[in-house]
């Protein structure tokens, strides 16, 4: 089981947690939500919890708690600038299908 980052969303992440001063890496989930089922959910660790499982890409830990982690293994997180927009996509294998704004997903 593994969630990685490209070295474009680890250097990303890594100029989020230098501005913030503080911050062990970044948390991926998921959440119910949305039109077609499940929304990604991101946030800054600052503790780690027991169960947690960690995955470091490019010197960036990625924690994801196990129940998320059944939706999101093989994901690989990327940081992309289209025009003026700038964001993260995910690509996730286990994806069955997603809503028309690209909001939500269903496995």
């Amino acid at each position: 089981m593994a969630v990685t980052l490209t070295s474009v969303a680890a250097q990303h992440v890594a100029a989020q947690l230098a501005a913030r001063g503080k911050g062990l890496g970044i948390r991926l989930g998921v959440t119910t939500t949305g039109c077609s089922g499940m929304a990604y959910v991101l946030e800054f660790v600052d503790e780690m919890n027991d169960m947690d499982q960690v995955f470091e890409n490019h010197g960036i830990k990625v924690v994801v708690d196990p129940k998320s982690l059944v939706y999101l293994d093989g994901t690989e997180m990327d940081f992309v600038k289209t025009g003026v927009n700038e964001g993260f996509e995910f690509h996730n294998p286990n994806v069955k299908g997603e809503c028309g704004c690209g909001e939500s997903f269903s496995v």
